[in-house]
This record gives structure tokens, sequence and C-alpha cells, in this order.
């Protein structure tokens, strides 16, 4: 049986968006995957390599005149975090024979098979997963305790009223910032569980570790090398500020999360490989492509503000250069 999937990227994600379809094909040979295709560059890259378990959706397709409109206010990101519940409604109103679909982060890496999480979520008819923040980060969940990384909905009446509530949220407001009890797409999750009974908060100790909760973690390796959370299989990682640079090296996380913690070096490595093996097939379509590579000394500059500028500060003037 095919196990349904959407995720939505530009061309600076495609390296990553491609690493994480290659990842889940590899665990999950069933997978098919949506991908919302954010520029025209993607769509003729993802098209000209005729994988048989992607389905290009032009961004165009998809945009109606609310979410024009809506457009017209919020940054590159703000307006993908919008998209983020228009996606899967999108694909569940086009394809009935699709009973149950889930919206995936495009900077993840699988690395066991994901059956497990499938059982664990069973029949629910929505499925979330916690930040699972390590103690010394555990205010950041003012900002939203569920991460919006793996959100799964079934077509039956609870999951179809959970997305299209969560659909109108995030068409009418969907910015970085928290007020009134709000933030991004991420923050409406909180209170799912109250309003839903058939939600399933996924437990897997193997699923949604990232730079915000590794360091409370502890990984080991089994004899035939595959990488062990708390003595369960490693199934996704989510690579949280990662980035590719244009000399070939990578940058993986800001002093924030390293000087606590050293990433777990295993899990990096295995990225690293992945992503140059997706940059390798893309070159063959596309010869020179640099979708994603960043300049060193601006990935430098950046991580300089990412830890002396205030947010405030930060927060004016992304919202100046916006304009």
């Amino acid at each position: 049986m095919t196990n349904y999937f959407c995720t939505l990227f530009d061309s600076g994600y495609l390296i990553k968006g491609m690493a994480m379809m290659e990842s889940l094909v590899q665990w999950c040979p069933q997978a098919h995957v949506f991908v919302l295709c954010m520029d025209q560059r993607t769509q003729e890259i993802l098209t000209a390599f005729n994988r048989p378990y992607i389905t290009c959706i032009a961004l165009a397709d998809l945009e109606t005149p609310e979410l024009l409109e809506a457009k017209k206010s919020r940054g590159v990101a703000e307006y993908c975090w919008t998209l983020s519940p228009c996606l899967p409604t999108f694909v569940l109103q086009h394809h009935p024979e699709i009973d149950f679909i889930t919206y995936l982060d495009s900077d993840l890496l699988f690395y066991s098979p994901i059956r497990p999480i499938l059982d664990e979520i069973g029949d629910s008819s929505i499925a979330i997963i916690e930040h699972r923040f390590a103690p010394r980060l555990q205010d950041r969940e003012v900002n939203g305790r569920f991460c919006v990384e793996w959100v799964s909905f079934r077509r039956d009446e609870e999951g179809m009223r959970c997305l299209s509530r969560w659909r109108e949220q995030c068409i009418e407001w969907c910015y970085y910032r928290l007020e009134d009890g709000k933030m991004g797409d991420q923050k409406y999750l909180d209170e799912w569980p109250v309003l839903y009974p058939k939600c399933h908060i996924i437990a897997h100790p193997g699923a949604g570790i990232a730079p915000w909760n590794y360091e409370k973690l502890h990984f080991t390796e089994d004899s035939s090398g595959q990488i062990l959370v708390e003595g369960a299989p490693l199934i996704f990682y989510h690579f949280h500020q990662f980035q590719l640079l244009a000399d070939g090296g990578f940058d993986r996380l800001s002093s924030f999360y390293t000087s606590v913690c050293r990433e777990p070096e295993s899990v990096y490595a295995a990225y690293e490989a992945a992503l140059m093996r997706a940059l390798t097939e893309i070159r063959t379509i596309s010869p020179g492509f640099s979708g994603g590579l960043r300049e060193a000394a601006a990935v430098a500059r950046r991580r300089w503000a990412q830890r002396y500028i205030p947010f405030g500060v930060k927060r004016v003037l992304h919202r100046m250069l916006r304009y």
C-alpha cells in the first residue's frame, strides 16, 4: 500500500529536498511524495529526473486569490509556512484515492524504516510531534510545543476538520513573531490534543531528533552501523540551521548549540554524504547548479548576527529588507 507524503521547497532547498526524499524512499519504498515547487527551476529539474515516486505541483496551480492576497504581506519563509496546511489540502482535494497524508519539512533525513512511526499512529486522524526541547531550551516552548516537521491527516471527519481550520488560520495570520498566542504556522498546533480526541502525539524516541534536543540524548551505533538514540533506531533528524558552502564545505550549527554539546558526528556525516550525492545528481540535469550554496564569509556574518543582534532588532531589519 502506498504511503503518501507532501513537502515544499524552492531551488535554494532543492539539494536538501532531494536528499530528504531519497532517504525517505530508501526506508519506505512505498512512499510517494507530492512536491510543491516554489519556483520554475525546481519544477524543471524534478520533472527531468522523472522519479516515479515524485509528483510535482506548480505553485500557480495551488495559489488561490486569498493566498495571493496573503502573500503580499509575508516574507518568503512566512509564505512557505502559510502553505504548510494548504498543500495537503490541495493534494487530498485532487486525489480522492488518498486516505492519509503526511506533510514533511524538506530539511530532514531518514536513517531507518519509518514503519514504527506509522504503526504507532495507527488509525489516528491526526499525528504531530513535539519539539522535545532540551532542559536549557524549555523556555522556547512558548513559540510552540509541536514542530511542523511531520504532520499527518486522515481523510475522516476529525482529520479534515482540523486541516481545514489550520488552513484558515494560517491564511489569516502566519508571521515570524509571537503575537496573541500565535507564532508562524506552528503554535496553532498547541491546542490540537485538546480539540481533537484522535490526535496522536508521536512518541518514538528516534523521531524528531534536532539541534534543540540532541544535547539531552545518548547516541550509539550497533554492530551493523545503525545509529541508535537512547537505544532505539534513529528514524529521522531535522537539520535546522545547516548550510552547504560554495567551497564544498558545510556549516553545521551555530555555537549556540555546539558550545554546550557537540553535534552527533555520525548523524551529520551521513547527511553531508547524502547532500553531496543529491548535488551530483542535480548537476547531471543542471550543470553548475549552485542553488542553496552559501559563501563561507556570508555564513560567518550571519552566525555573528544570530549570536549578538537582539531578536527584536533582527525582526525590524527583516521586515525592512523585505520591502
